[in-house]
C-alpha cells in the first residue's frame, strides 16, 4: 500500500529527525504500524518496534528501570529485542504510545541524546487522559494519517497514472473526454463502496467480494465501539450515542447535527466532551458552519452549527445499513451501477467531505435560514480558501449535487449577497468538467484537489 506519508517521513529523516521525533496519529486501523515499519525496514539499517499495546514483561522492565540513564537502557533495549543499534542509522519506534506515557516523556531526553531517531504512533493519543501526569515533549512533530486518499486507492488498484491525467484536467479546466471520465467515475464510486481503510482495500484486491469487504468494516466499527467504551470513561455513553446517530443526521436534508435527536431534552454543551472526544478520535470529521465567507473562516466560525462525518465513507455505508440491508437488496451492486433508491446524497456529501479534508482542508460550510426574505435563505455545503491569498475574493464556495437533475438557487443567490468575498465558485457532479456562467462544474473525483 503506497501511502503520501511515506514522502514525509522521508523529508523528515534527511532534515529534521536529529532535532525532534515524529507522531502519527489518527484513527484505528488507517495503516499507522504497517507504513511506519515499511519505513524503518527501507530506509535504516536496523530498527526496534515497540508496540505498548502488547508490552512484555522485559521490556516493561527496561523502561521502568534504565530510562534514567541511556547508556543502560540503549544496551538493555538492545538485549531483549535481539537488534543491535547503529547510531545515527537506527529508528526506535513507539507503537500505540499513548498506552504508556512515560515514553512520550522521555522522548524530549531521546532526541536531545540524538544517537538514533524515533517516531511515535498512536490513536486518540490528543485526548485529556492520556497526557494526564507527564509533561508533553516539544522536541515531537505531529503528523495526522487518514484513511486512503481516493489517489492512494487508485495507486492500489494499480492505477498509477489517472489522478495525474485529472489534476492536469484540472488545472488547465479542461474535460477528460467520455471514457476517462466514465473509468475515472466508476473507481470513484467503487472508492465510496470499499472505503480507505487498508484492510479493507487490501480485502477487495484480494477476493473482489463486497461481502467479505463489508465484514471487514463491520470488524473495524466493531473495534471502535469497543475503544469508546474503553476510553471515553464518563461519556462513553454520549460517545455511542453521538457515534451512532451520525447516519441518520446526515440522512436528514440539512444535514446539521441536531443534539435534540439524539434524547429528548438534549443540549449542546451536555454533548460538547463526547464531541471532542470524537473529533480527537479522528474517526469523524467535523464540518463547522462560517457566518460570513471571508479569509477568517476559523474567527467567525458558529460552533452552535455543524456537521458531523464519518472519517471514512465505506465505514459510513456499513454503519448506515444493516447487513440484511446489504446482502438481500445487493446494495453494494446498486451502488455501483449508480441504482441505489435510498438517499446516496449523504454518501456524496460525506465523501466530498472526507476528500476535502485528506487534502488537509478544515470543513466549513454556510447556512442561513430568513423566513422573512427568501433570497436571503442558502446553504452551501462546503467553503475553501483559494491556494494564493490576496486582498480580495478569497473563498471558493463548493455545492455538491449527486444527482443529475438540480437546481443552483444557493450558490447563486450566495454569489450575490458576498461578491466581493468569493474567488471561483464549484458545483461538484457526476458530468464531466465545464464553465458556465461564472461557475465551474467539477466531476466529484476532482474534489480532493480544490
Amino acid at each position: 500500500m503506497k501511502r503520501k506519508i511515506y514522502k514525509e517521513l522521508l523529508e523528515w529523516k534527511q532534515n529534521r529527525s536529529a532535532k525532534e521525533a515524529i507522531l502519527i496519529d489518527g484513527a484505528r486501523r488507517v495503516g499507522k504500524s504497517y507504513i511506519v515499519e515499511e519505513f524503518a525496514r527501507n530506509e535504516y539499517k536496523s530498527y526496534i518496534l515497540i508496540d505498548f499495546g502488547q508490552l512484555t514483561d522485559e521490556l516493561r522492565e527496561v523502561f521502568d528501570q534504565y530510562l534514567p540513564n541511556l547508556d543502560l537502557f540503549y544496551q538493555r533495549l538492545g538485549l531483549v529485542t535481539g537488534v543491535k543499534l547503529f547510531p545515527r542509522e537506527s529508528l526506535i519506534v513507539f507503537d500505540e504510545v499513548q498506552r504508556y506515557p512515560k515514553a512520550r516523556q522521555a522522548i524530549k531526553h531521546l532526541v536531545k541524546d540524538g544517537r538514533y531517531d524515533y517516531i511515535e504512533t498512536g490513536s486518540l493519543v490528543s485526548i485529556n487522559k492520556n497526557v494526564e501526569g507527564i509533561i508533553i515533549p516539544s522536541e515531537e512533530r505531529h503528523l495526522n494519517m487518514h484513511p486512503m486518499d481516493f489517489e492512494e486507492f487508485l495507486w492500489a488498484m494499480g492505477e498509477d497514472m489517472l489522478m495525474d491525467f485529472v489534476r492536469q484536467c484540472f488545472e488547465q479546466r479542461k474535460p477528460l473526454g467520455a471514457a476517462l471520465h466514465r473509468k475515472t467515475l466508476d473507481y470513484l464510486r467503487l472508492y465510496m463502496i470499499v472505503g480507505g481503510m487498508p484492510q479493507a482495500v487490501q480485502e477487495y484486491i484480494d477476493s473482489q467480494d463486497f461481502e467479505q469487504v463489508d465484514q471487514t468494516k463491520r470488524n473495524i466499527l466493531d473495534l471502535y465501539r469497543r475503544d469508546i467504551f474503553q476510553y471515553a470513561a464518563h461519556c462513553a455513553d454520549k460517545v455511542a450515542r453521538v457515534f451512532d446517530g451520525i447516519p441518520s443526521q446526515l440522512q436528514k436534508h440539512e444535514k446539521k447535527f441536531r443534539i435534540g435527536s439524539l434524547k429528548k431534552g438534549a443540549r449542546s454543551r451536555d454533548y460538547a466532551d463526547a464531541f471532542f472526544w470524537l473529533d480527537e478520535s479522528r474517526t469523524v470529521n467535523v464540518c463547522y458552519a462560517a457566518t460570513t465567507p471571508n479569509i477568517g473562516l476559523k474567527l467567525n466560525r458558529d460552533d452552535s452549527k455543524y456537521k458531523v462525518y464519518l472519517a471514512d465513507t465505506g465505514l459510513l455505508i456499513s454503519h448506515a445499513f444493516d447487513e440484511d440491508v446489504i446482502y438481500g437488496e445487493q446494495l453494494y451492486r446498486k451502488l455501483m451501477l449508480g441504482k441505489l433508491e435510498v438517499n446516496k446524497g449523504m454518501l456524496v456529501e460525506n465523501l466530498v467531505a472526507q476528500m476535502i479534508h485528506a487534502a488537509g482542508k478544515k470543513l466549513f460550510f454556510y447556512s442561513n435560514l430568513n423566513k422573512a426574505d427568501s433570497d436571503d435563505t442558502m446553504e452551501i455545503d462546503f467553503l475553501v480558501r483559494k491556494p494564493m491569498v490576496t486582498s480580495r475574493h478569497n473563498i471558493c464556495p463548493i455545492e455538491v449535487k449527486s444527482s443529475t437533475r438540480y437546481t443552483l438557487s444557493s450558490i447563486n443567490k450566495f454569489r450575490r449577497k458576498f461578491a466581493e468575498y468569493l474567488a471561483e465558485p464549484f458545483v461538484l457532479h457526476s458530468s464531466d468538467l465545464m464553465q458556465k456562467d461564472g461557475i465551474t462544474y467539477l466531476p466529484l473525483y476532482m474534489a480532493q484537489l480544490l
